[in-house]
């Protein structure tokens, strides 16, 4: 699964070809989301939010896509040969100047911006390690969570809810500096241990 600084990189790379910009296509594999809905909206942002990849428009809009193990966005020119096969497309949103795609991600999803805060997915992302400032004792607050005591703590720092944004690579990496062992479960780290974890992630 990409991590999160892989969606802040994909979101960057974006920004500057999509925000400001009028849709003047949009389509998306079916079924899924009536992306056409978006055509003649302005994109007014390009954000990454754990390891999700938010795209919202001037007409209340938002579309949010989550790659898992597989998925990726692409830019090209208009009239540019994609790298990869067009059935593979989920997602191709144009503007003037630039084609946007997202290949094989499994979640791709249209709904209004107002809602966000009630999605069941973002609502309940913990704080994200990529994002300034970062609430760290919040983060050591839902790691140290009963429901997670038992729980092995590389499982546990790949659980979104308790911390957004790391996945395989940066866990195996800050538990290895930390030498911790990955099967130890949460209860045995004090909650020193567990700062310790997350501001290596921040790194």
């Amino acid at each position: 699964m990409p991590e999160g600084d892989t969606l802040v990189r994909a979101a960057a790379g974006l920004r500057p070809y999509l925000v400001g910009r009028t849709v003047t296509a949009a389509s998306a594999r079916q079924p899924g989301p009536q992306v056409g809905r978006v055509v003649g909206a302005t994109v007014t942002g390009v954000e990454a939010m754990g390891k999700n990849l938010l795209i919202r428009f001037d007409n209340g809009l938002e579309l949010r896509t989550h790659l898992r193990m597989l998925g990726s966005w692409h830019r090209y020119r208009p009239g540019e040969r994609w790298r990869r096969a067009p059935s593979r497309a989920r997602l191709v949103i144009e503007v003037p100047g630039s084609v946007a795609v997202c290949f094989d991600a499994p979640v791709v999803e249209l709904f209004e911006q107002r809602t966000e805060a009630l999605h069941p997915s973002l609502s309940r992302l913990g704080p994200d390690l990529l994002k300034e400032p970062v609430d760290v004792d919040e983060a050591v607050r839902r790691l140290r969570d009963p429901s997670r005591a038992d729980m092995p703590i590389a499982v546990a720092l790949l659980d979104q809810r308790a911390l957004a944004g790391i996945g395989n690579e940066v866990k195996n990496e800050i538990l290895w500096q930390a030498r911790r062992s990955p099967f130890g479960p949460v209860r045995d780290l004090d909650d020193e241990g567990l700062r310790e974890l997350v501001e290596l992630a921040r790194e």
